[in-house]
C-alpha cells in the first residue's frame, strides 16, 4: 500500500527521535519515498545526515535555506506529498499545529500540506496527560489529522507511563490503513465481514493433538485489506502468534465446533463471510482429560475419529444476503476439486491454491491462487506476497478492478 508513495517524515525534538532512522529504512523497504523535516530540537538527537544517506534527499532544516531557487521549499514539499506522519510528535509540535502556528521548518511545511497527516506522539507521560495537550490533540483530531495513541511502559525518565512511541512496525501498519482507506475506493464501508485463519485443533489429550500446517496468514491478510475497503471486520483465529490487524476485532479459537459456534452466531448480521480456515476433517471421538500416558495404552493403541462439522457447507445452506467465499487447499487436480468445491458447498467464491507448490503453501509470506466464482468465471493471479494477494482477490469479488 506504501509502494511509490510519496512520506514527507517530519521529525521533532523527542527522545524518540533516534528510532526514526529504523522507520524511515522500513518505510523505503515498503517502496515509498521519503523526504524528511527535522526541527532544530530533533537534531539534538539523529543527525540530517543519517538521513539524507537514506532517503537519498536533502533534509529540510532551516525554513530559509532555500537552496532550489525554482521553488518556496515548504510549499514544494507540502505539494509533493502523498502523506505526512509527524513522529515524533511533541507537546510542542503538537501545540503549534493546533493553532496554526509557523515560526520554524516543521511548523510551516506542515501549515501547508493537504494530503492525509499521521500523528504519532511521544513524550513523558505528564506531558501528555497535561489538559492543554489533551485539549490541542481533541483540535487537532477534529481538524482531520490522524492521531496514534503512544503505548505505556517504560520512559526515558526511568519510570512506567502512557507516551512511549509505539513500535515502528505498527506505526508502517497504521500508515498503510490511513492510505488504503483515503486511496482505495471504500466499497465495503458500511459491511460487515467476518474471516476465519489457522488450523483448527482437535485435542488428543491435555497435551497432544490433530490439527494442520496452516499459520493463518492468508485469513490476516484477507481480514486486513477488508477493513482497508472500509469493513467492520471480526476474525475468528486460531494463532494467537500472529499480530492482529488495525481495524479488525479478533476472537480466538480452537477446534472445529468452536469455531462453527462462532461463525454460526455472528452468521445473520454478516454480508461478507471468508473461510480462510483450515478445519480440521476429523475430531478425537474420547479426548482424554488427562496426559495419556504409555502404561494405559501399551505399545500400540487406537485413537477414534468422528467427522467435524463441515462449516462452509452449513454456510452456504444457511445464507440469505451473505456472500460465502471458501478457500480450497489443495495438491492435485486442482481447478476440478476448486470448482466442485463451489457446487457442493454453495459457496459464491472459491479461491484455490497448490500448498505443494514452493512459495504458495503454508507458513510462507507469499501465495499464488486461482479466483474461482459461479458462471465459469476462473482468475488466475501471479505469484505475490499473501497481502497483494488478499487485495487482488478483494478487488475481483468487489467488483473494483
Amino acid at each position: 500500500m506504501l509502494e511509490n508513495k510519496k512520506i514527507a517524515l517530519f521529525i521533532t525534538g523527542g527522545i524518540a527521535s533516534y528510532k526514526m532512522a529504523e522507520f524511515t529504512r522500513q518505510l523505503i523497504k515498503k517502496g515509498a519515498q521519503v523526504r524528511v523535516v527535522m526541527s532544530k530540537s530533533a537534531q539534538e538527537f539523529i543527525t540530517p545526515l543519517t538521513l539524507q544517506i537514506l532517503t537519498k534527499h536533502y533534509v529540510l532544516v532551516d525554513t530559509f535555506d532555500e537552496h532550489d531557487p525554482t521553488s518556496v521549499q515548504h510549499i514544494e514539499l507540502a505539494d509533493w506529498c502523498d502523506l505526512a506522519i509527524v513522529a515524533p510528535a511533541t507537546a510542542n509540535i503538537l501545540a503549534k499545529m493546533a493553532n496554526g502556528l509557523a515560526d520554524d521548518i516543521v511548523s510551516s511545511v506542515l501549515l501547508a500540506v493537504h494530503c492525509p497527516r499521521l500523528l504519532v506522539p511521544a513524550m513523558n507521560t505528564n506531558m501528555y496527560d497535561n489538559p492543554a495537550t489533551q485539549r490541542n490533540l481533541k483540535q487537532l483530531a477534529e481538524d482531520g489529522y490522524e492521531v496514534m495513541e503512544p503505548d505505556t511502559g517504560f520512559l526515558a525518565e526511568g519510570y512506567e507511563g502512557k507516551g512511549r512511541l509505539p513500535e515502528l512496525e505498527r506505526i508502517v501498519e497504521r500508515a498503510e490503513l490511513l492510505m488504503a482507506r483515503t486511496s482505495l475506493p471504500q466499497v465495503l464501508s458500511g459491511k460487515r465481514v467476518l474471516v476465519t485463519a489457522g488450523g483448527t485443533v482437535e485435542r488428543i489429550d491435555p497435551v497432544r493433538y490433530i490439527s494442520n500446517d496452516s499459520s493463518g496468514k492468508m485469513g490476516y491478510a484477507m481480514a486486513r485489506v477488508a477493513s482497508w475497503l472500509g469493513a467492520d471486520v471480526q476474525l475468528v483465529s486460531t494463532n494467537r502468534a500472529l499480530a492482529t490487524p488495525l481495524g479488525v476485532a479478533v476472537q480466538y479459537v480452537e477446534s472445529a465446533q468452536e469455531m462453527q459456534a462462532a461463525v454460526t452466531s455472528e452468521f445473520a448480521q454478516l454480508d461478507y463471510v471468508v473461510k480462510a480456515a483450515a478445519v480440521s476433517d476429523y475430531r478425537v471421538r474420547n479426548a482424554r482429560g488427562h496426559k495419556m500416558k504409555k502404561a494405559e495404552t501399551g505399545s500400540e493403541t487406537t485413537i477414534e475419529l468422528v467427522e467435524n462439522p463441515d462449516i462452509l457447507a452449513g454456510l452456504g445452506a444457511m445464507k440469505e444476503h451473505q456472500i460465502v467465499i471458501g478457500f480450497a487447499a489443495e495438491t492435485q487436480n486442482l481447478l476440478e476439486y476448486a470448482q466442485a468445491k463451489l457446487q457442493k458447498k454453495n459457496a459464491d467464491w472459491i479461491i484455490a491454491n497448490d500448498v505443494s507448490e514452493a512459495g504458495a503453501g503454508f507458513n510462507v509470506e507469499t501465495n499464488r491462487v486461482t479466483i474461482i466464482g459461479k458462471e465459469n468465471l476462473i482468475k488466475e493471479l501471479k505469484h505475490m506476497s499473501k497481502l497483494d494477494t488478499a487485495l487482488a482477490v478483494w478487488k475481483t469479488i468487489t467488483g473494483i478492478e
